[in-house]
C-alpha cells in the first residue's frame, strides 16, 4: 500500500481483508496476498498506537506532567 492511511482508514481496512478472508471463495494466491497485506497493516497499526501511547501524558496529584 503506497497511500497513507489514517488509523482509521487502516482498522476499515483491516475489516475488509478480514470478510474477504471469512466470506469470499478466494485462491490460495488471493488468500495470501490478503494475509500479507492485513499483517502488513497490523503492523502499522502497532506502530501508531505505540507512537500515540509515548506521548500520551499522565498528571500525577501534583499536577507534574510526564510522558509514557
Amino acid at each position: 500500500m503506497a497511500e497513507t492511511l489514517s488509523i482509521e482508514q487502516t482498522f476499515e481496512r483491516l475489516d475488509e481483508i478480514i470478510g474477504r478472508l471469512e466470506g469470499e471463495e478466494l485462491s490460495m494466491e488471493e488468500s495470501f496476498a490478503a494475509y500479507a497485506e492485513g499483517l502488513a497493516l497490523v503492523k502499522k497499526c502497532r506502530g501508531s498506537i505505540d507512537e500515540v501511547e509515548k506521548k500520551v501524558l499522565v498528571l500525577e496529584e501534583s499536577g507534574e506532567q510526564h510522558e509514557l
